[in-house]
């Protein structure tokens, strides 16, 4: 594997990313957009997933962005459960649900992988 030197280049950034804006564009629409508590947290939570990601990077250990990694694959797990009560409240069409519990596997697998790569090279 050939150095990373920018976040901006870790798949799973990119995959956090793309899960932050679907999530914007879907808590814009309909009833999701009134439901301030919901669309906040579920904004948070993605967000936090990318931040995380990009902060463990800045760290000077790899167990220290291993440990950032971890808070960033929790918050997309947060995101995936507040997608089963977007579900329950009928607040997206259902090819926008899947497409949101794609990009929260996606993302969450992708940060797993990244952190059993850095787990396994450091022992």
């Amino acid at each position: 594997m050939s150095k990373i030197t920018r976040f901006e280049n870790l798949e799973c950034w990119k995959a956090a990313r793309e899960l932050v804006k679907l999530v914007y564009q879907i808590s814009n629409q309909g009833s999701f957009s009134k439901d301030y508590d919901l669309k906040s947290q579920m904004r948070r939570a993605a967000i936090s997933s990318m931040n995380n990601i990009a902060e463990g990077f800045g760290r000077k250990s790899n167990k220290e962005f291993v440990r950032f990694l971890d808070i960033s694959q929790s918050s997309a797990a947060e995101v995936k459960s507040m997608v089963y009560l977007c579900e329950d409240l009928n607040y997206a069409e259902k090819h926008q649900l899947d497409e949101l519990h794609t990009k929260t596997d996606k993302t969450r697998n992708l940060t797993l992988g990244l952190i059993r790569y850095l787990t396994k090279k450091n022992t």
